[in-house]
């Protein structure tokens, strides 16, 4: 055990082997829902919902420890959300683009990430990125993250009039939510160890209590095979040859690119990770590990992998170093033949531990200098569009255009750095694109 305390610099980082092995419990449950959801979108694109499935665990698992030993972060890397839903709605079924070919796009993608990981270009764009703005946007994904777990908790809703709404409290769902809502925020106003996990367990047992959530039939089941996909990316590279799958690589590679620096500026903040000067130690092998892992879910068959933002619930169980992230990547590989067990753990029941996350990470808006008009703008669209465009790199985006207009219109615009006026085009020729 001291060779792995020494090797990942655990207590150093003034962490626990416990507390390490707490937080990936707590990471790994909380984006779970991940491993139901991700193959049902991906099927809309013709890929098989149980190869998905076991190519999701392998990728997610392999990205992960890729993450823990490659740059002693605890952030899990698992294909997200956006990238899935762009992967199979707008890739596969608006262009009609054969979901191998697709793979093959993520990988052409993530090779050109390695290349610009290597000459530091992502390294240098994420260090020019103002202070007050790094707040913005850890404290954005705080609020985003805090809207994704009130959705999946049904306390808020759909709203045909005013788009959102607060949900029934004649449905059943939305009492398993509630109840660990109050039980997590007793036990966090309680100082109790290891709060946002007691909080899920506690909240499952009563959802089965209650008759809402089923208990499995079964407890371990043989993984699907991955062989329709794996390997696919490789074979079909030559189709990666045409002016719509350019767009195609260039769409992944940016908001991959985006989500992935949005995150990881959110995750490292959280965790007391950055230096004085607000900048990320070891940062350049967090954006290898990314990269490495885009690589893996190519070839394995699956929507590109991202540094997803559930690690911030590990994070804050305690989680400080790489092997909170190993371990996620454990946890995966046992899921893989104990997936009926996850049935357990439907989003009602993480829903808590994203809101409560969500407000510990909303702390950095106390840190932005909203004394300044030109910063405050900017600071606020990012804080304020993450959640209304469901997307990091959305929001991202309006507060990166913002920032040289305000700062200019200020007389401020020798401040700015090169880089920042730089993004101000690359964001807008960002927003073009996705847009089309």
């Amino acid at each position: 055990m001291k060779n792995i305390d020494d090797f990942f610099k655990v207590t150093e980082q003034g962490s626990s082997l416990k507390r390490e092995v707490v937080a990936s419990l707590t990471t790994f449950v909380s984006l779970s829902y991940m491993l139901f959801v991700v193959p049902n979108i991906l099927s809309a694109s013709g890929l098989g919902k149980g190869t998905v499935f076991t190519a999701l665990v392998l990728a997610s698992a392999l990205g992960s420890m890729v993450m823990g030993v490659l740059a002693n972060y605890p952030i899990a890397l698992a294909p997200t959300l956006g990238s899935a839903s762009f992967f199979a709605y707008t890739v596969c079924q608006g262009m009609k683009i054969n979901w191998a070919t697709a793979l093959a796009g993520v990988l052409v993608a993530s090779i050109l990430f390695v290349l610009i990981t290597i000459f530091k270009l992502r390294e240098i764009v994420i260090n020019a990125i103002p202070q007050d703005l790094k707040y913005a946007i850890s404290a954005g994904i705080g609020i985003f993250i805090a809207f994704i777990g009130l959705q999946n908790g049904k306390i808020i809703v759909n709203s045909d009039s005013s788009l959102v709404g607060l949900g029934s409290f004649n449905n059943p769902a939305i009492w398993i939510a509630v109840f660990g809502l109050i039980v997590t925020i007793v036990l966090m106003c309680l100082g109790v160890p290891g709060s946002i996990f007691i909080g899920m367990v506690l909240t499952a047992i009563f959802g089965i209590l209650i008759g809402q959530i089923p208990l499995p039939k079964e407890f371990i089941s043989t993984p699907p095979s991955i062989a329709p996909s794996f390997g696919q990316a490789v074979t079909h590279l030559g189709n990666v040859n045409t002016v719509q799958m350019g767009i195609v690589v260039i769409t992944f590679l940016l908001v991959t690119f985006f989500d992935t620096a949005g995150t990881l500026i959110g995750m490292t903040q959280q965790a007391g990770l950055t230096d004085k000067d607000g900048k990320i130690p070891r940062i350049g092998k967090a954006l290898m590990s990314d990269s490495i892992g885009m690589i893996i879910s190519s070839v394995f068959g699956v929507s590109p992998l991202g540094t997803v933002v559930e690690s911030s619930s590990g994070i804050a169980m305690g989680g400080k170093t790489g092997l909170t992230a190993v371990l996620v990547g454990v946890w995966f590989l046992i899921a893989m033949f104990f997936s009926p067990l996850l049935t357990v753990i439907p989003t009602t029941v993480t829903a808590p531990a994203l809101i409560i996350v969500g407000v510990l990470m909303a702390s950095n808006l106390a840190k932005i200098n909203w004394g300044k008009f030109e910063v405050a703008l900017p600071a606020f669209l990012v804080v304020l569009g993450m959640p209304l465009t469901y997307s990091i790199s959305d929001g991202l985006a309006l507060g990166m255009i913002t920032y040289p207009i305000t700062m200019l219109a200020s007389k401020r615009g020798k401040e700015v750095s090169p880089i920042m006026y730089g993004l101000f085009f690359i964001f807008i020729i960002y927003l073009w694109i996705i847009n089309i």
